[in-house]
């Protein structure tokens, strides 16, 4: 009996379209967040700055809809939790998305290179926390007791996605790369399968339609991702046995 090849490293990249089947709306979709709320006035630092409470009250509000019952994980965050507790290699998951799903479903090497909605940072001392409730100007920083400097622990735009360095040196490591759920115009994540293939990854879209950048994968599975991830799941780790 021959045996299989050994198990290289994963890296796989995580948007909105995996959660969307959980519930939660999209921002970039023709009838998403952006569609309906200027980037300007709530997702950067000068908005902040500017209307700190009319930041706080879109935030909040993505908050509470994350937090509704109906919001669970789907079959395609399951899917992924496992392929990290099979696979005999390392997987890391990196997602663009600020909600907890993949958490929820079991993933556990999980980084979220945009924030997450279910922390809040306080700008005087950086001290970062993990809450429910809404946000407000009036809240004091359990750290530093600084009043009006909380923040949610999100990347807004301008500011640098978090934990690059780590990102780029698995992708650099990695043997397969899986692209899941995004729409390939977003950068710097938009450039990773770039990064995986110029160290000899193999690389595969797995997405409802092909993205922007979908002719620089060498596959690409297309449908909705709690159909084809769990297939394409199955059969990666059905290869190892």
């Amino acid at each position: 009996m021959s045996r299989s090849p050994v198990a290289k490293p994963i890296v796989i990249l995580t948007g909105a379209g995996i959660s969307k089947e959980s519930g939660l709306h999209t921002f970039r979709d023709p009838d998403g967040i952006w569609a309906t709320v200027r980037v300007e006035d709530v997702a950067t630092p000068e908005a902040f700055r500017r209307d700190p409470r009319r930041v706080h009250a879109f935030y909040n509000e993505r908050r509470r809809g994350l937090l509704r019952p109906e919001v669970q994980p789907n079959a395609a965050h399951s899917a992924l939790a496992r392929l990290e507790s099979e696979w005999p290699a390392p997987v890391l998951l990196v997602t663009q998305n600020i909600d907890d799903l993949h958490e929820r479903a079991g993933s556990r090497n999980l980084r979220h290179m945009h924030g997450e909605l279910l922390k809040s940072r306080c700008e005087a001392c950086g001290n970062v926390t993990s809450g429910r409730d809404d946000l407000t100007i009036e809240l004091a920083c359990a750290a530093c007791t600084a009043i009006g400097a909380m923040r949610p622990h999100v990347v807004w735009f301008g500011e640098m996605p978090f934990d690059l360095d780590e990102v780029y040196g698995a992708l650099g490591r990695c043997g397969l790369f899986l692209s899941i759920g995004t729409s390939g115009n977003v950068y710097p994540a938009a450039g990773f399968v770039a990064e995986a293939r110029a160290a000899g990854a193999h690389t595969v879209e797995l997405n409802l339609e092909p993205s922007e950048g979908h002719t620089q994968f060498a596959q690409g599975f297309y449908g909705k991702a709690g159909e084809i991830v769990p297939a394409y799941v199955d059969r990666l780790l059905a290869a190892r046995r």
